[in-house]
């Protein structure tokens, strides 16, 4: 435990602080990253350009170029003490500090007043060489500053002795009743410049929590290089992250821990709000943080509602954002909404009943009750027509609604969408045939497809067979047949809605295009009736033009439906949230139904990384330092994602064709299609046939389509990432071995695949982590999926989805 009395004073030198410096090498290019692709996902624009020799780096880590490393402490020649000043910048906030009123606000003010608002206490990275325990701590307290450019100073003094050592860590203790937003602490003075802690993080009161807070120095040290004053902190501070498991877990908490998506259903409040457990033998899943409330009385495995939903404090949305996005002005805000468009517009059994009811969005908008909340939401999505009359809410139209409204009438468009549209995600090559299904034949019918040797050959008009566009690679099919079957049954039964597996057969053109073959719609055996399968293909002729249409739609609603719930995000951003239809509608749509989607790929599966990275790696660990800009509001958007959308009858659920089974079929994806190594951009391509390894071609690969615009772009940034992620790991384990005898590394690898995909840790396409190349391919593959990845499947879906609603038709 530390001692915190006063040090004494007038004894010898002391350690300065100094960053630990990322040294690139002699790579001539330099990496600028700017967080600005997605803040819900911690993504980056990565830009390089020539700067000569060296090679810079500039990044929310704030690496240093000094050139010294973190186990080379600087000493100086003085034996005096040191005059240190303390400037603390705190952001107030409308919940925090500044705000809190009554009885505690006039104590807060006299605290404030008799210069006692923050407890701070210097840490030396050095232990007591007599003893080998850590020296005494420098208390002193911060008295109340200005205010400038917004943000609120806290100053204090202190004499640091000398051989005090280096300072490597302030505690913090919050003397007001309400928790305050700590932006930075720097210590000044010292003959070599200022210590900087950057902490940007919530500090509970010390009445919520009599526990002092721990900030680090902005240097990074491995487990093995850290001091021995700040052993036995570092190792505190990660328990108190980790909790006991027990208990519900309070706001101003920062616990991280694992549970299973057990608060998905409501059955206390109805029966048929029940809804399997996700995460399990029955229902793999990835894990999600755990909030400990209680259990349903109607069912032991679910865990009760609530519209608060529990993340660590510093995973909340900043004062900004959740001023905006709370979740309780969301919920008032949907409600609010839903309903006046069900009234005005939308049929609850047909939907949209005709496409210029959808113009009515854009050019008439529609009234709302009077809640400003509702425009303060939706600032992306909805105009205010003031000039027309008050409380009218208007659209904005889409881009490509705008360009031209009935573009995915036509086979260009929708064959250039499967590479450059919403989901470019699920086109493979075609390597057999005939084509055949998985399932099996005794419950869902015979396995092979309708689409026939002599169907394709006749569709591309005599000029070539089968065998010489397979053996070109110019055969491609996006195939929703084995994913969707099992449940078509179970979605037939719903009111309102259908579903069908489906098959989408491509060539590839001489101009490097990609033209649509044939679709096959299939139904599984049921109600006595034999397994129903029927292709379509271009016509001339009025009737089978509009089938094919028809058959497009579903395919479109298909691909949607695939896209939301397994590869986009659980919701995408919150700020550009708008329900464009009622909340009774289960009909599929064209392209899209809601401005949000549920996925597996960017946010349900990276939460284990997030509440890993927490739990196993100090704020003081390199990689923790590298992860955690990419993380940033994942957890909090999740959180209002199962209290809002993925609920039982919540938006998904409402606007989605499986309806009540939308979720359940995302863990079936999960189950079967889910796998940490395809998440790499260069795997997922090979994979899915859409290139192969060619050490002659730029990035390695050939791409099997020149033309693939996720491919073409997405391969530039991965490639970025990668030799910014090489440099950094390269410079912290400059040896092979560092990374395998590296124990919060090893510990947050064996997490994320034992505990946060548990239904998944004894595959065996799980990476080893043994060097540096095995921490460079996973750090990757982790950052691309949060940035790369998330922007191109989340930031098209208004331009694309927004527009149009068909309802899918019964066959």
């Amino acid at each position: 435990m530390l001692n915190t009395s006063v040090s004494n004073i007038n004894k010898t030198p002391s350690l300065l602080s100094l960053p630990k410096t990322f040294v690139a090498g002699s790579d001539q290019t330099h990496v600028h990253l700017c967080h600005a692709i997605s803040p819900s996902a911690g993504a980056f624009f990565i830009r390089k350009h020539s700067v000569g020799k060296n090679l810079a780096l500039t990044s929310r880590t704030r690496l240093a170029r000094s050139g010294i490393r973190a186990s080379a402490p600087i000493t100086t020649d003085t034996e005096k003490s040191i005059s240190v000043k303390a400037a603390v910048t705190v952001k107030p906030s409308v919940s925090g500090v500044l705000s809190n009123f009554g009885a505690s606000r006039g104590l807060d003010d006299v605290a404030d007043l008799l210069g006692k608002s923050i407890l701070l206490e210097l840490v030396s990275t050095e232990v007591n060489p007599e003893t080998g325990s850590e020296k005494p701590t420098i208390k002193g307290y911060a008295h109340r500053g200005k205010i400038e450019n917004g943000l609120l100073t806290y100053e204090a003094k202190f004499e640091v002795p000398p051989k005090f050592g280096e300072i490597g860590a302030v505690l913090v203790e919050n003397e007001h009743h309400k928790e305050m937003h700590l932006a930075e602490i720097v210590l000044d003075g010292f003959p070599l410049g200022p210590v900087h802690f950057s902490c940007n993080s919530w500090v509970h009161s010390k009445f919520d929590n009599p526990e002092k807070r721990v900030f680090f120095s902005n240097k990074s040290y491995l487990p093995s290089e850290t001091p021995s004053g700040l052993k036995k902190l570092r190792d505190r501070e990660l328990d108190v992250v980790r909790g006991d498991g027990q208990g519900e877990r309070k706001a101003f908490e920062r616990i991280y821990d694992y549970d299973t998506y057990n608060d998905l259903a409501d059955p206390d409040k109805d029966p048929a709000l029940a809804r399997p457990v996700l995460g399990g033998k029955d229902h793999p899943y990835p894990r999600r943080c755990r909030t400990g409330r209680p259990r349903t009385k109607t069912d032991e495995r679910s865990e009760s509602r609530s519209i608060n939903i529990y993340v660590p404090r510093d995973e909340q949305f900043s004062e900004v954002k959740s001023a905006t996005f709370s979740a309780k002005t969301l919920y008032s805000a949907l409600h609010a909404l839903i309903p006046s468009l069900e009234t005005s517009i939308v049929d609850p059994k047909l939907g949209f009943p005709f496409f210029t009811a959808i113009d009515t969005l854009f050019h008439e908008g529609f009234s709302i009750p009077k809640q400003d909340q509702v425009k303060d939401l939706l600032p992306r999505l909805v105009k205010t027509v003031t000039d027309i009359e008050a409380d009218v809410l208007r659209f904005e139209r889409p881009y490509l609604f705008d360009r031209d409204r009935f573009s995915w009438f036509n086979d260009e468009e929708f064959s250039r969408q499967t590479l450059a549209g919403l989901n470019p995600l699920s086109i493979k090559l075609v390597t057999e045939w005939p084509l055949k299904s998985n399932l099996d034949p005794q419950v869902y019918g015979p396995p092979e497809s309708a689409i026939t040797r002599e169907l394709v050959e006749n569709e591309m008009r005599g000029f070539l067979t089968l065998d010489q566009v397979m053996k070109e690679k110019r055969l491609f099919i996006i195939d929703y047949h084995d994913a969707f079957l099992p449940y078509v049954n179970k979605v037939r039964e719903l009111d309102g809605t259908t579903l069908y597996g489906s098959r989408t057969l491509f060539v590839l053109t001489k101009k490097g295009t990609l033209r649509p073959l044939a679709i096959e719609l299939t139904r599984p055996p049921g109600n006595g009736k034999p397994q129903w399968k029927q292709v379509f293909t271009p016509y001339v002729d009025a009737t089978n033009c509009w089938l094919w249409r028809l058959a497009k739609a579903h395919v479109l609603a298909h691909d949607s439906g695939y896209h939301q719930l397994l590869d986009l995000s659980k919701l995408s951003y919150f700020d550009e949230i708008a329900g464009i239809r009622g909340a009774k509608c289960r009909p599929l749509t064209l392209i899209n139904q809601v401005k949000v989607g549920q996925s597996l790929r960017t946010h349900c599966c990276t939460e284990p990384y997030i509440i890993a990275t927490n739990r196993q790696l100090s704020t003081m660990h390199p990689i923790y330092r590298l992860l955690h800009p990419h993380f940033r509001y994942t957890m909090e958007i999740n959180a209002l994602a199962r209290g809002l959308l993925i609920n039982a009858n919540g938006i998904i659920e409402s606007t989605f064709s499986p309806g009540k089974y939308s979720i359940e079929l995302s863990s079936v994806m999960y189950d079967k299609q889910w796998r940490f190594d395809h998440e790499a951009l260069p795997a997922d391509l090979i994979s899915r046939g859409l290139a192969v390894e060619n050490a002659s071609q730029p990035h390695g690969l050939e791409l099997t389509i020149k033309d693939y615009p996720y491919a073409n772009d997405g391969l530039v940034l991965w490639d970025s990432i990668k030799e910014w992620v090489q440099d950094y790991v390269n410079h912290y384990y400059s040896e092979p071995s560092l990374v395998e005898s590296d124990v919060e590394l090893q510990a947050w690898w064996e997490e994320i695949r034992t505990k946060g995909h548990a239904d998944k840790k004894d595959e065996p396409w799980w990476p080893t982590l043994k060097t540096p190349q095995d921490l460079v391919q996973i750090l990757t593959t982790i950052i691309w999926v949060a940035s790369g990845h998330h922007a191109a499947v989340n930031f098209g879906q208004y331009a694309y989805a927004g527009p149009t609603d068909i309802k899918q038709t019964d066959q």
